[in-house]
């Protein structure tokens, strides 16, 4: 049954779905559960619930993608037992789930399905739900590795910083260049945080702080949950100055522009940019997975305007609490504005009857499966508050390398463990 959700979900990925354009896959998915029978409801912030029959389980995934590199334009290809995509992220996060729940509205009776909306954005359509699921028992079809039943998640936080900086006019002596670092790896800042990947706006931060030029504008990072691969800067030096060397920093001079000004306190913006702890902040040796990190994932310049785009992350509340006063406290001393959005919950891992039963199916499949949180962010903390404290959530999902990125792939094989868990659970 595979081959049949695979199909669903390259019919899927020729939708453009990127996260708050995605109104086409909403009317697509609509239509197609009512064509299965099913009742379809949209609430105002764009989730929807299909339901048929009397069903004992609600599968839940969301709809949006990020996209990465040529997306929403995806050209998926099969290669040593993957699905992979041509120079874009894939969408098989969350996009397999969807095709799985399309699949089981066509062939199940009894189903209650819930697509949740801009998800990658700050859980927008969790956090707004306005629809009312039957089922006590939800299974999330969101976590990114087969073998593990997942009871627990990350919360974080959107953290924009802004600050309003004087400029100087640029002097006639001085020479102008273009500054890039392009195309490192990227990833999840949440479960790829831990993997050594590069920063771009940290990497480019570093090599000016060798040399401290004044900075006309700054420009990099793709997404708030992305690890930022790309950044541009403009920056004026004296003339014949000599570049330390550098293996990522491209160079370029800037000959014909309309640049007039720069940043006075250049300085103090690349310390900005070095000083603050990016990365993970604590490690959870227990569940060998980190337990507070932090991306510093996007920057750009609007004429005197800094603005950076911050994502913390942490598995128990409190400890969320602890680094929104960190990096407030980091950022006042700079004497810049903070707004603080978007805050979901993390969800507390609890071995409920639910659960238990997933973990006893699942190892039918595969025995040495076990339970396991993630440093990632997932709604059922979200909607474990919105639809009620009775219901109970777990979350599984096939093997996803790389999602928000270009290198994001998919397991084929695993697309198969996840269809046969789910239907035996349906059964």
């Amino acid at each position: 049954m595979k081959t049949e959700i695979i199909e669903i979900f390259k019919e899927i990925s020729k939708i453009p779905h990127c996260s708050e354009n995605n109104l086409e896959l909403r009317d697509f998915i609509e239509q197609f559960c009512l064509k299965q029978g099913c009742f379809v409801e949209i609430d105002s912030a764009g989730n929807i619930l299909s339901r048929k029959g009397m069903p004992k389980i609600c599968l839940q995934s969301h709809y949006d993608m990020v996209c990465a590199g040529d997306a929403p334009k995806i050209n998926i290809y099969e290669e040593d037992g993957f699905l992979k995509a041509k120079n874009s992220s894939l969408g098989a996060d969350n996009g397999i789930g969807v095709a799985l729940m399309l699949y089981f509205a066509k062939t199940n009776n009894n189903i209650e399905l819930l697509f949740t909306n801009n998800e990658e954005i700050g859980m927008i359509g969790a956090n707004n739900i306005n629809v009312k699921v039957k089922s006590n028992n939800i299974l999330n079809l969101d976590t990114e590795e087969e073998g593990a039943v997942c009871i627990g998640c990350a919360g974080g936080i959107d953290v924009d910083i802004t600050k309003n900086y004087t400029q100087k006019s640029i002097k006639e002596d001085m020479k102008l260049y273009k500054l890039s670092i392009e195309d490192l790896p990227g990833g999840h800042s949440g479960v790829d945080i831990d993997k050594n990947i590069p920063n771009a706006i940290k990497e480019l931060g570093y090599y000016l702080s060798l040399f401290y030029p004044k900075i006309i504008s700054l420009n990099g990072g793709e997404a708030l949950n992305s690890i930022p691969k790309n950044i541009v800067a403009v920056i004026a030096v004296e003339k014949d100055f000599n570049f330390p060397k550098s293996d990522l920093v491209k160079i370029e001079e800037i000959k014909n522009n309309n640049y007039k000004y720069y940043f006075e306190d250049s300085e103090k913006i690349i310390d900005m940019i070095c000083g603050f702890a990016n990365g993970i902040r604590e490690y959870d040796k227990k569940l060998g997975i980190p337990s507070v990190s932090v991306n510093l994932a996007k920057i750009r310049t609007i004429n005197d305007l800094l603005i950076l785009n911050i994502f913390p992350r942490a598995n128990e509340n409190l400890m969320l609490k602890k680094i929104k006063i960190e990096i407030a406290s980091y950022f006042k001393n700079l004497f810049c504005d903070i707004k603080f959005s978007h805050e979901y919950p993390a969800w507390k891992p609890i071995e409920s009857d639910f659960a238990k039963n997933v973990l006893s199916i699942y190892k039918s499949q595969k025995p040495n499966t076990s339970f396991y949180a993630v440093h990632a962010g997932l709604e059922c903390g979200i909607l474990l508050n919105k639809l009620g404290k009775d219901k109970e959530f777990v979350s599984i999902g096939p093997n996803i390398y790389f999602p928000h990125s270009v290198r994001e792939k998919c397991e084929i094989n695993s697309i198969e463990t996840m269809f046969k868990i789910v239907k035996q659970m349906l059964d």
